[in-house]
């Protein structure tokens, strides 16, 4: 019983720190392209981590009987390629992805980029468990990232005048508009190789994890 209300209390921890970085998201993000602030991935893995936190609570509180497992898995994978991904063209050029190369907001990076998405980690792989049906994991893996895809390059660039890069406009993150058209869709695909590899690794540490670590599993 104790280790139910430990769980408990650590989902809504989780639930409450996602809920308030939504809601400053919402209120207090720049409006003036098309998209706002959901031009970002960022954003999409966030709002997907306040959901599944929601439906962790309602699920151990018995409000709910659905696992969700698929969306739960997948916005793990998200969290994964926004941290591979943030991380990786910050120490290339921190002014990728930071207004003047500085983290003058850390509080917000640090939490975006880092303690959101491994608070769920955490419920996903040792309280949840999921992980349990990787074909539909991974059709929704590929149909959401292929969706953002086509939100940038079919809707953002030709709607939006910055940022302005050497090649294209519009594109939310700046080095992508100095990219040909080819070049892009070659990274494209590699970060969604990388994203269905980063599945492929979380399912086997879910794996790993049920079956050096049984025991009754929390909802």
């Amino acid at each position: 019983m104790q280790g139910r209300r430990l769980v408990l209390f650590f989902r809504w921890i989780v639930f409450l720190l996602a809920g308030a970085y939504c809601l400053r998201a919402i209120f207090f993000s720049d409006y003036d392209g098309v998209g706002g602030p959901f031009r970002y991935l960022t954003i999409w893995a966030l709002f997907l981590s306040f959901f599944c936190a929601n439906r962790m609570i309602a699920l151990m509180e018995g409000r709910s009987t659905r696992r969700w497992d698929t969306v739960v898995s997948v916005t793990a994978v998200l969290n994964a390629m926004v941290v591979i991904l943030y991380w990786r063209l910050y120490f290339a050029d921190a002014s990728s992805v930071t207004r003047d190369g500085q983290l003058n907001e850390w509080w917000l990076e640090l939490y975006m980029h880092g303690l959101g998405p491994a608070l769920q980690w955490i419920d996903s792989l040792f309280i949840h468990r999921s992980y349990r049906n990787i074909r539909a994991s991974l059709a929704l893996l590929v149909s959401i990232v292929v969706g953002y895809l086509a939100w940038g390059e079919l809707i953002q660039r030709p709607l939006n005048d910055t940022p302005i890069g050497s090649v294209t406009s519009g594109l939310p993150y700046p080095f992508l508009n100095n990219l040909e058209l080819t070049e892009r869709m070659t990274f494209y695909g590699v970060n969604l190789g990388v994203a269905i590899g980063m599945l492929l690794v979380f399912a086997v540490s879910a794996a790993l994890i049920r079956r050096f670590f049984p025991r009754p599993e929390a909802p």
